[in-house]
């Protein structure tokens, strides 16, 4: 398996998914694809445990020597936010929906590119005004695994 970015405009901008760099042992190699992607902000979807387990243990400060900013919502896996994740979120969809609004590009990911990071993206669809069912149906034209759980289908469509 490759470690490719799908991307779908929104917003005025572009957002991005992808499964965590590194996922498949070249943490390097991803990176170097991520930054030529050129995104203006990453958001991670992922616990800590996970960046640690794929070597990606310093991935935020590889992103803050480029110039990129980050955002760590972590969210157990094949879950939807909650507690401090879900308290940070509206500050972090408005930064995301800021840099949409200006024509910049967000990266989304979590292990593997399609329950979270999918629930995310879908969120910021609904947020910026799209139908639910038309969000999803689009995201998943370039994504098809994105959104893996009726939970997270449901906070996607609620924020709830």
């Amino acid at each position: 398996m490759s470690f490719e970015i799908a991307s779908l405009e929104a917003g005025g901008g572009t957002l991005g998914i992808c499964p965590i760099p590194g996922r498949d042992g070249g943490y390097a190699a991803d990176l170097d694809l991520l930054l030529q992607w050129k995104p203006q902000m990453v958001l991670t979807m992922t616990e800590r445990v996970e960046l640690e387990r794929v070597g990606a243990r310093d991935f935020a400060q590889d992103l803050r020597d480029a110039g990129i900013d980050w955002i760590h919502l972590p969210i157990r896996d094949f879950g939807a936010p909650q507690g401090q994740t879900l308290d940070r979120w509206a500050q972090a969809s408005a930064n995301v929906k800021t840099i949409l609004n200006d024509g910049g590009r967000v990266l989304v990911h979590c292990f593997g590119g399609c329950g979270r990071s999918g629930m995310a993206i879908m969120r910021v669809m609904v947020e910026l005004g799209e139908e639910p069912d038309a969000a999803l149906a689009r995201l998943r034209s370039v994504r098809p695994c994105a959104l893996e759980t009726a939970r997270q289908i449901d906070w996607a469509r609620n924020g709830q």
